[in-house]
């Protein structure tokens, strides 16, 4: 499997700050934040299915631009997957006829544009040959994180999330974990804010590593704009026996 940093950022702001989206292959969307717009119209509308860890704005804000773009180039719906409560957001607040229209009904129910496909934590979706698992997480709404699996090696991504005990352990039961890609969204100083919100801040994220079974390579992901050399510089000092890297757009992972 091949994935592509699309969007990495907690936030916007400049050319290198786009919001959460990777794409895998070129047929799989994970998230699909402002990063989608490094996309060309060729490449959306190849693009079959999108897995969703969860509903904030971040993580879903080209997803409707995303098929308003392409449906007419496609011949047969997009797929949407996330837990019952992330596709039930998804239809109550954005494909609602009010912010966006119902693309799950366009042109028609029979023929629509986007299909919702609910899915369970630790049950894999296999496409041709490659598990996209959900996995648990803690955030302020229902969230996943996700591992993808080839059958050669394991990449895992937390989404967005604070301290879970359940997600350590469900990648502790990975046994060809490569990679994981991990937020940590606050640094140190803004602790409160960063439990407030269910997001991880350096000494957390130290603490909760410790808790993870398997060697990989550890990628930080979700910083915030204008907080990165802060973070980076805590997680250095913090992390350093895992020699973790920052994530940036345009890196590509295969495994």
């Amino acid at each position: 499997m091949k994935l592509r940093v699309l969007g990495c950022s907690g936030g916007i702001g400049g050319r290198h700050h786009r919001t959460t989206s990777f794409l895998v292959d070129h047929d799989i969307l994970i998230d699909a934040g402002t990063g989608v717009g490094e996309l060309s119209i060729a490449e959306l509308a190849g693009i079959d299915h999108v897995f969703l860890t969860h509903c904030h704005l971040d993580h879903i804000a080209n997803l409707p631009m995303m098929i308003d773009a392409v449906a007419d180039r496609r011949s047969k719906p997009l797929l949407v997957y996330g837990t019952e409560a992330v596709l039930d957001s998804l239809r109550r607040h954005i494909f609602n006829w009010e912010i966006w229209p119902d693309f799950a009904s366009v042109p028609s129910a029979e023929r629509a544009f986007m299909h919702y496909r609910p899915l369970v934590i630790g049950e894999p979706v296999v496409l041709a040959g490659r598990r996209i698992t959900a996995l648990p997480v803690a955030h302020t709404v229902p969230a996943v994180g996700y591992c993808l699996d080839s059958g050669a090696a394991a990449l895992a991504f937390s989404g967005d999330t604070g301290p879970c005990d359940a997600f350590w352990q469900a990648l502790n039961g990975i046994p060809n974990l490569r990679h994981l890609i991990v937020e940590c969204a606050f640094p140190n100083r803004e602790r409160s804010l960063a439990e407030l919100s269910k997001h991880f801040w350096p000494d957390r994220l130290a603490g909760e590593l410790k808790k993870l079974r398997h060697p990989c390579r550890i990628h930080i992901t979700h910083l915030k704009p204008g907080q990165t050399e802060t973070t980076m510089e805590e997680i250095g000092r913090c992390l350093g026996d895992f020699s973790p890297d920052l994530l940036q757009n345009n890196r590509v992972f295969e495994f």
